[in-house]
């Protein structure tokens, strides 16, 4: 089993941030595609188990929980504030939940990214524990500081999230001079792999999904050039919550 390597995740990473990063905020394209969209996504793929689960989507679903598990497994999060996010931390109620929100996206907590900033927490990162056996990382997400209960997390998502965080972390340096946030590799290349993965679902100019409003508009182009190392994982993982034609399958070579 190979994963993709620097060069097919850097063209990926390049092709959102620069091919895709100038757009005007209104698209024809967008509105034709919301009105032929007329398929419903799957239940069972967002949520189910393949008969013969592979490791690639076990980490990959992992590494959905670890963006937003409530999103990943379809249960509510909850409304208060995470009893172990810092008192001096900016974000308050469900967000304070996410793995993400105190680790990164980096995977570097307070060494990362999230160092400064509205995100800053001061907690350690995560990568220490690449490598370690999953059954550490399930005992700590049980364990009183954490704190995940089995209605929250299952011991099956457990089990993912574990593997996600022990086998699915990425160096992001790697991928983004950190200090510019422009990913390494071709913009041609990272073209061919969105046109023919990514359009499916964002359109061929990148604007068919707004995340945000007509007056403060969000696409993916936005996403990959404020935060380059968001949009890596969303492009190993996928995105909760939501199916995605490429969810997994930048994570290996088929």
């Amino acid at each position: 089993m190979k994963r993709f390597g620097l060069k097919e995740l850097s063209v990926i990473m390049v092709a959102l941030g620069l091919a895709l990063g100038a757009w005007i905020p209104t698209s024809a394209l967008a509105s034709e595609l919301k009105e032929s969209m007329t398929v419903m996504p799957s239940r069972d793929w967002l949520g189910g188990i393949p008969e013969a689960p592979t490791e690639d989507w076990a980490v990959a679903f992992g590494g959905r929980l670890y963006d937003n598990w409530a999103l990943a497994v379809d249960v509510d999060a909850p409304d208060e504030t995470h009893p172990a996010y810092p008192p001096w931390g900016k974000k308050k109620g469900a967000a304070t939940w996410r793995c993400k929100e105190c680790h990164g996206w980096d995977y570097l907590g307070r060494d990362g990214v999230y160092g400064k900033g509205s995100h800053y927490t001061g907690i350690l990162g995560l990568r220490q524990l690449v490598g370690k056996n999953p059954t550490i990382v399930e005992k700590v997400i049980r364990d009183e500081l954490h704190g995940y209960t089995l209605e929250q997390i299952s011991a099956a998502a457990g089990e993912r999230l574990a593997l996600f965080v022990t086998r699915g972390q990425h160096e992001i340096e790697q991928y983004v001079n950190m200090e510019t946030r422009k990913a390494h590799g071709d913009a041609g290349l990272g073209g061919r792999i969105f046109q023919n993965v990514c359009a499916a679902c964002h359109g061929f100019d990148g604007m068919a999904l707004n995340f945000k409003t007509d007056e403060n508009p969000e696409f993916i182009g936005t996403v990959a050039n404020k935060a380059p190392w968001e949009t890596l994982h969303k492009v190993r993982n996928g995105h909760p919550g939501v199916p995605c034609r490429h969810s997994g399958s930048c994570r290996s070579r088929r």
